[in-house]
């Protein structure tokens, strides 16, 4: 039986692997920031979860493929983005040609598109990294099954991505993760700071993480001085984060609230993952 949201998140062991995860998120902006950039934010990743399932086909539909108008109208039905957005981060993904015009078309009245070896080879790396994690914590041989079958990603992402399109726990994890995940590149931030947390003690109110370079940050995830301010000025006035000494000096704390929101999200979404690579591949163990 799959996990639950709820069993992963009492393991002592789960918040551990969440921390090789978000580590592994930043090795893939490293080696490509246009496509990490793409999981840097909430809307960015729905959007892409959309793409990839209306391209492999939705379950309980029979009609496949991803063209222009029905991507933004999913889009908008689901509440990701806006009409506007939708089409823009479409065009977006042709130009940076992590979609490209579908080589199979039937329908001279509909452009379809699809994506690229390079996208669906990241994608592939992000959904093995969450099967491995989970197999590491009971023991299973998801990993080990998509890799002898990469052809079955196409049955087990449209399930993720109706999964999570419908879960609130991911969509909606808290007041802290959403004002970080919401913002271009704040998810890469995020990541990086519980990439620094060098343990979870549940009963402590702050963890220190230790000095936190600013300018650092900004070279690295490419975002501007003012708006990593803002991000962590907001933070800051919702007592998720703080420094030991004023203003911005000493070692940066993360509340115990925000940690939180970020291991009851992760475990929301690797319980999604879970349970689609059941369906898919079989019992884990």
């Amino acid at each position: 039986m799959s996990s639950t949201a709820e069993t992963l998140a009492i393991d002592d062991r789960f918040f551990g692997a969440v921390l090789i995860c978000a580590n592994e998120m930043l090795t893939i902006y490293k080696e490509s920031p246009r496509i990490a950039s793409i999981f840097a934010a909430q809307q960015r990743w729905l959007m892409a979860h959309s793409g990839f399932a209306l391209h492999y086909g939705l379950p309980g539909e029979e009609k496949k493929g991803l063209y222009s108008g029905r991507f933004v109208d999913f889009v908008v039905s689901n509440k990701i983005a806006s009409r506007n957005t939708a089409a823009a981060f479409l065009q977006e993904m042709l130009v940076y040609r992590f979609l490209r015009p579908s080589s199979g078309q039937a329908d001279r009245r509909t452009r379809l598109v699809e994506p690229t070896e390079t996208a669906e080879q990241h994608f592939f790396k992000w959904l093995q990294t969450h099967l491995f994690i989970l197999d590491n914590l009971d023991g299973g041989k998801r990993a080990e099954k998509l890799s002898t079958e990469p052809a079955l990603i196409a049955k087990i992402q449209p399930l993720i991505a109706q999964a999570i399109i419908a879960t609130k726990a991911v969509r909606d994890p808290g007041a802290t993760y959403n004002l970080f995940n919401w913002a271009n590149s704040g998810g890469l931030v995020m990541d990086y700071l519980m990439s620094r947390l060098p343990a979870f003690d549940g009963a402590a109110e702050r963890i220190s993480i230790g000095p936190v370079s600013l300018s650092d940050l900004r070279t690295q995830f490419m975002i501007s001085n003012t708006h990593l301010k803002r991000l962590l000025s907001q933070a800051a006035e919702m007592g998720s984060v703080g420094w030991d000494e004023p203003p911005r000096k000493g070692d940066l704390w993360l509340s115990r609230g925000f940690i939180l929101e970020y291991r009851d999200y992760q475990a929301a979404k690797f319980a999604v993952v879970d349970a689609a690579a059941e369906t898919v591949l079989g019992r884990a163990i």
